[in-house]
């Protein structure tokens, strides 16, 4: 299987925060940032992988800034490492600034997806190679996240360096 570049799945989503979508501060909904993050998300692993893919887990959501009511904002995820079948997904949030037109972070989250077949098991997932330096960082901190996913759920001693090996390799 051929590797693949986290700009292979690069997605942009890009709207307004609605009034339907803010809660009393007219400040967009929790919840409706995290279903825009998970479909931008969906839609980086599918381009990733070229399958039917699924939510897996949310592993990190910042909500470091508001966002008020009539504010563009874009919603930017990518695969910042493939597994055997999973891949997590980095998504930044940004909001502009209505004056300037300037961008900056709100918000930041890390998805875990995996790709299944029509019968919903799961299937391989092509590697990916970081080419940015942000990208290599980003990728080298899945492993350790997924290294800890792992120990955290018994599934692995931290000294277990050859099973884990075993375990991201072809």
């Amino acid at each position: 299987m051929n590797s693949k570049y986290p700009k292979d799945s690069r997605t942009t989503l890009t709207d307004l925060v609605l009034p339907s979508e803010t809660n009393p501060l007219n400040n967009l909904f929790g919840g409706e940032l995290l279903a825009r993050m998970d479909r931008a998300a969906s839609i980086a692993a599918r381009r990733h992988s070229r399958r039917i893919v699924v939510t897996a887990s949310v592993n990190h959501v910042a909500f470091n800034k508001a966002i008020p009511l009539g504010s563009v904002v874009t919603v930017e995820a990518a695969v910042s490492r493939a597994f055997k079948s999973s891949m997590e997904i980095f998504i930044d949030v940004w909001v502009e600034d209505r004056e300037s037109g300037l961008r900056s972070k709100a918000n930041e989250a890390i998805y875990t997806f995996v790709a299944v077949d029509e019968t919903g098991a799961p299937v391989p997932v092509p590697p990916l190679e970081p080419e940015t330096d942000l990208e290599k960082d980003r990728f080298a901190a899945a492993l350790r996240r997924k290294q800890l996913s792992l120990v955290l759920a018994g599934k692995m001693q931290p000294d277990d360096a050859t099973e884990l090996k075993a375990l991201f390799t072809k």
